[in-house]
């Protein structure tokens, strides 16, 4: 049984803290300035289409004034493209997925992940307030930035995660992780705050605001951050450990670990090397097919396609099916909406923590997924009541939200250090690129569907269409369920016999 949450949390150095803030704000800074071009699609399709479209259109003299930069004929049309924009975004960052994570185990982290928030900072500065200044519109240079963007942001997820599976043992790995992995939902809550400070003033500086503030965070990751415990002098044995013989093992193995010696260090336990022993090499980067043919990887990966196919369906549609189905203003959808992710963040570092007492993940996900299809089921069917509707959406997001934050987060961390690496090759951000990428391939394919068949049958056929993505879920770690249950009942039958 791992220790209590208290006790995990005060072996933890200040070093460990300062990875772990570091790490958390540069993802709330990612997702802050992707939520923002949600925020002021209204705005810019606005910008893109004519300002008068009725008879007296022809008193503009001459015609060029107003059509300089009419891009559509009308919103409707600018509204699509939006949603073009959105779904080009997605496929090139699960593309970029697979390609970020495997460079991120073969140069500096710290390298990689700067390039990601600076680079997409300066893209978003010229897409939103550059191109505005200049009155420059083109849509294919529009496609471009965005194909672009969605390539640059890819660099940021597999890395964080390293970084942290980096510093954070199994110890405890799933309530830190867990806790860590409300770095979206916040970043949403701030993206929402600094474009609305500063929209009446125009949707470019929305744009502006966002990336200076991602751009200033980029620069104190490249001089601040530390991506593992050998960059102060420690082993990458990942520390803090704990004193039982087990306790460092990764979740996906059932084998036993070599002694190891350890050393205290600042309230923290780092095993270490001996001092006469030539320091080892680092450890080389595994090949991309490799990585997908370790064991657990390929059915996390399908399970969090259909996952995150339900999660960012919600991300996406959530405010306009409160609007559409229940006539709900604007403004007030966007504020119930962010129940949705209050449950996800609680969820998460909940189940996180349940996980690290069982000592396994998969029978906690399936029993949190199971009871996510049930508050689909109850969700689909909420009143007309704000306050009714807001705890089945808290509801819902714990339970969807929370399985979500482990499969990218701490599942893909055990995935990356388990034993069938035999510690010689580095494989941390390339898995998390895997398991990542799949899920945003399933969740750009999923935006498509969902407008599909709320267009043909209706809102309560969409719900279904999740509860089915939901169990699909359960069925792609059906087989690793059995394999973490057969061992949990394996060592009581060992513990009842020693007693």
């Amino acid at each position: 049984m791992p220790p209590s949450c208290c006790g995990c949390l005060s072996q933890y150095t200040h070093h460990h803290l300062v990875a772990f803030l570091l790490t958390f704000f540069s993802y709330v800074l990612l997702h802050a300035s992707r939520k923002t071009f949600s925020n002021v699609k209204v705005s810019i399709s606005a910008q893109w289409t004519p300002s008068v479209q009725n008879d007296s259109a022809s008193a503009f003299t001459p015609a060029e004034t107003w059509e300089d930069n009419r891009l559509f004929a009308n919103e409707e049309e600018a509204t699509l493209f939006l949603g073009v924009l959105d779904t080009i975004f997605l496929f090139s960052y699960a593309v970029g997925l697979y390609v970020s994570g495997v460079i991120g185990d073969r140069l500096n982290l710290r390298y990689v992940l700067c390039f990601g928030l600076c680079g997409s900072a300066a893209v978003e500065f010229v897409f939103g307030t550059l191109t505005e200044w200049l009155h420059f519109y083109n849509i294919y240079l529009y496609c471009g930035l965005w194909v672009l963007n969605g390539l640059l942001q890819s660099a940021v997820w597999p890395c964080v995660v390293a970084v942290m599976g980096n510093w954070f043992g199994k110890s405890g790995r799933g309530f830190v992780f867990g806790l860590w992995s409300a770095c979206a939902s916040v970043g949403n809550i701030l993206g929402a705050f600094l474009a609305s400070s500063v929209l009446k003033y125009g949707y470019e500086y929305a744009f502006l605001v966002t990336s200076v503030v991602q751009f200033a965070g980029g620069v104190v990751v490249f001089f601040g951050l530390l991506t593992s415990p050998k960059e102060v002098g420690l082993s990458l044995d990942l520390g803090p450990v704990e004193t039982e013989t087990d306790s460092h093992r990764p979740l996906m193995s059932d084998e036993e670990d070599e002694e190891v010696e350890v050393e205290v260090c600042d309230g923290g336990y780092y095993s270490v090397q001996e001092q006469d022993e030539p320091q080892a090499e680092s450890p080389r980067a595994i090949g991309f097919f490799q990585a997908f043919c370790l064991p657990g990887v390929l059915p996390y990966s399908l399970a969090y396609a259909c996952l995150k196919l339900v999660n960012y369906s919600f991300f996406f549609w959530l405010p306009f099916y409160l609007s559409n189905n229940y006539g709900w203003k604007e403004a007030q959808a966007d504020r119930l909406s962010v129940w949705y992710d209050v449950g996800g963040i609680i969820g998460g570092t909940v189940q996180g923590l349940i996980s690290d007492f069982m000592g396994k993940r998969a029978p906690v996900l399936a029993i949190s997924l199971l009871l996510a299809m049930g508050a689909l089921v109850g969700y689909s069917h909420s009143p007309n009541d704000q306050v009714v509707n807001s705890v089945l959406l808290a509801t819902t997001g714990f339970f969807i939200g929370g399985p979500s934050n482990m499969i990218s987060s701490a599942i893909s961390a055990d995935l990356g250090r388990q034993e069938a690496l035999q510690g010689s090759q580095e494989a941390l951000a390339t898995v998390t690129g895997i398991v990542d990428g799949t899920g945003s391939i399933g969740a750009a394919g999923g935006q498509y569907l969902v407008s599909l068949i709320e267009s043909k049958l209706g809102w309560m056929c969409v719900f279904y269409f999740f509860i089915v993505m939901t169990g699909g879920s359960i069925v792609f770690i059906t087989p690793l369920i059995f394999k973490e249950l057969r061992a949990m009942w394996r060592d009581r039958q060992a513990l009842s016999h020693q007693l």
